[in-house]
C-alpha cells in the first residue's frame, strides 16, 4: 500500500508519528509532503523517520510551496466562506473565534457577507470559489505518487489552500482522508466544504462535531482515539527525581507545581505576566505545602515572545520560579516533558492540550477561570469537554485565593477528581489509538476507489468573472481596496 500523506508543515508529523512508524513497519510505503516550510522542528522529525524507515518513509515539499496565480482570489473566497460559517447563531458565545476570522477576511467579501440574504451570498461564493482554476501541478504531484490512500491534515485551516489536494483526489478517484490533527480543529477552525471519503477522528465528541459543525454523514467518521498520546502511556521517566530537579535548578525535598502554557487567541493578555501573578499568589499562600513548592514553568512553543518579558522573567526569579523546556519534538524534548510531568505533585494550565497529557500521567489538573482569558477558555466548544461533569477531569477556580485553596487540596490528596473516566472516553475510547489508526487506513485502502468526479462543466461559464477578479486584483489601487486585511467596516456582531 502506498500513503501519500500531505500536512500544512512537517511539524503536523509530530502527531502522527507513532502511525506512520507503525505503516511502515507493516510493510507499506509513506510519503510525508509539506506544503510550506516552518522552523518548529519538524524538519528534522521528518528526515529521522525516513532514516529510520529507509524506502517506507520518504519526504518531499508539495506544490502549494509556491502558489499559482490565482492564489489571491481563491484565498479570499475561502476566507470569506469561513467567516459567514462563523455568523451561524451557535457561535454566538464564542465571539473571539468569530473575530479571528473577521480579521483574516479581505474587506470586498466583507462587504458582501453584509449584504441581506446572506445565504444567496454564500451560494455565489461557493459558485466562484469552485469556478477558480487549481493549482497547476497539483493533480500531477498526486498522480505522479501513485497512492492507494491520500492522508490530509489540518485541512481546517482559515481559507485553506489544501482544499485543492481534496479536489484532484476527487478527480482522480483517489482514496482520500482527514485525519483530525486536535482536539479543537473540528469546533473553532473552517468549515470542511470538500469533504474527503473518511474523516478520522479521536472519539465519538468529535464524530458529533463532524456531523453538527460540518454535516457529515457518521458513516463517513472513523473513529480511532488520539494516537498523538500514545507515546506517554506506560512510560517511565528518564531520571530520578533527584536528578531532574537538580538539572532543571529546583529546590530539592518540595512538591513540584508545573505550569503549562497555551497557545491563546493572538490579542489575549501576556500568560508572563499572569504567571507571575500565579507564581506571587502560590508564595503568600496560607498553606505552608503551597507556599513553599518549587515551581516550574513551560512556556508554550508557540508563544515564547512574550516569555522573553525581562520585567516577567526576573520577577519569576525572585520568586523561585523556574522557566523551562522546549517544544517535544525530538526524543530528548520528549523525556524532558515527560519528566516534568512525571515528577509533578499538580499540573496548572488554562486550555492547552499539556492538560490532557497530565490527565494521562495522572496528575491533578487545575486551572484559572479569570475573565480576562474567558475567551480562551469558556468561549470555545472544546475547553468545557474538561469540565463535563460526567467526563472531565479539570478542577477549575475562579480566582487565585481559590486556586491556591484547590493547590492545597491536590497536594495533601484531598482532591481526588479522577483523570481516567476523561482518558477512556476522550483520549482512548479502543485502547491504544496507533494499530487502530493504521488497521483504518488499510480499510480505506481495500474500499472500492471512488469514481472521478470532474469539476461541473457549467462552472466553466464563471471562468471570465474569475479572470476579471483576478486582473482587478493587480490594479495597484484596487487591491488595497480589495484585498486589504485592515477592516473598514464596524465588525459584525
Amino acid at each position: 500500500m502506498t500513503v501519500l500523506f500531505i500536512a500544512r508543515h512537517f511539524t503536523y508529523f509530530r502527531s502522527f508519528e507513532s502511525v506512520i512508524e507503525e505503516l511502515a513497519r507493516r510493510g507499506h510505503r509513506v510519503h510525508l509532503a509539506a506544503d510550506r516550510e516552518e522552523a518548529q522542528g519538524g524538519q528534522g522529525l521528518v528526515e529521522r523517520l525516513a532514516a529510520s524507515y529507509p524506502g517506507a518513509v520518504t519526504t518531499g515539499f508539495a506544490p502549494l510551496l509556491q502558489w499559482g496565480r490565482f492564489r489571491q482570489l481563491s484565498r479570499a473566497l475561502r476566507l470569506g466562506l469561513d467567516y459567514l460559517r462563523y455568523s451561524d447563531p451557535r457561535y454566538d458565545t464564542t465571539p473571539k473565534i468569530r473575530e479571528r476570522a473577521f480579521d483574516r477576511t479581505p474587506w470586498l467579501v466583507l462587504v458582501l457577507a453584509r449584504l441581506p440574504f446572506r445565504g444567496g451570498v454564500r451560494w455565489v461564493l461557493e459558485r466562484l470559489e469552485q469556478a477558480v482554476p487549481g493549482h497547476a501541478g497539483i493533480e500531477a504531484f498526486v498522480r505522479g505518487h501513485h497512492p492507494d490512500v491520500m492522508l490530509i491534515t489540518p485541512l481546517i485551516e482559515l481559507g485553506s489552500p489544501q482544499l485543492d489536494y481534496v479536489m484532484a483526489a476527487r478527480s482522480q478517484g483517489v482514496r482520500s482522508a482527514l485525519c483530525v490533527w486536535s482536539w479543537d480543529h473540528l469546533s473553532s477552525k473552517a468549515l470542511i466544504r470538500v469533504v474527503p471519503d473518511k474523516v478520522i477522528v479521536w472519539n465519538e465528541v468529535q464524530r458529533a462535531e463532524a456531523m453538527r459543525f460540518h454535516g457529515i454523514g457518521a458513516e463517513r467518521v472513523l473513529v480511532t482515539g488520539a494516537q498523538s498520546f500514545d507515546r506517554w502511556f506506560d512510560r517511565q521517566p528518564s531520571r530520578d527525581r533527584e536528578t531532574f530537579v537538580a538539572q532543571v535548578g529546583l529546590p530539592a525535598g518540595r512538591p513540584i507545581l508545573l505550569y503549562v502554557g497555551s497557545a491563546l487567541f493572538k490579542g489575549s493578555p501576556s500568560e508572563a505576566r499572569l504567571a507571575v501573578q500565579w507564581a506571587e499568589a502560590v508564595r503568600r499562600s496560607p498553606h505552608p505545602q503551597v507556599r513553599d513548592a518549587a515551581l516550574l514553568i513551560r512556556p508554550h512553543p508557540q508563544r515564547q515572545d512574550e516569555w522573553a518579558d525581562p520585567a516577567a522573567l526576573e520577577a519569576l526569579r525572585r520568586l523561585g520560579a523556574v522557566v523551562w523546556g522546549s517544544n517535544p519534538v525530538d526524543a530528548a524534548s520528549r523525556a524532558d516533558y515527560f519528566d516534568s510531568m512525571f515528577h509533578a505533585s499538580a499540573v496548572v494550565g488554562l486550555n492547552t492540550s499539556a492538560l490532557l497529557e497530565a490527565a494521562i500521567v495522572d496528575r491533578p489538573v487545575l486551572t484559572l477561570l479569570l475573565p480576562e482569558f474567558h475567551d480562551n477558555q469558556e468561549g470555545t466548544f472544546h475547553f468545557h469537554y474538561l469540565l463535563d461533569p460526567a467526563h472531565g477531569f479539570l478542577n477549575s477556580a475562579p480566582s487565585l485565593d481559590e486556586h491556591t485553596r484547590q493547590l492545597a487540596g491536590a497536594l495533601s490528596g484531598a482532591i481526588v477528581r479522577s483523570n481516567r473516566r476523561f482518558v477512556d472516553h476522550f483520549v482512548r475510547p479502543k485502547g491504544a489509538a496507533t494499530p487502530v489508526f493504521a488497521d483504518a487506513v488499510e480499510q480505506i485502502a481495500r474500499d472500492p476507489s471512488p469514481r472521478p468526479r470532474a469539476p461541473e462543466a457549467w462552472l466553466l461559464l464563471l471562468r471570465p468573472v474569475i479572470y476579471a477578479l483576478v486582473l482587478a486584483g493587480r490594479v495597484p489601487l484596487v487591491e488595497r481596496i480589495y484585498w486589504n486585511p485592515k477592516k473598514l467596516l464596524v465588525r459584525h456582531s
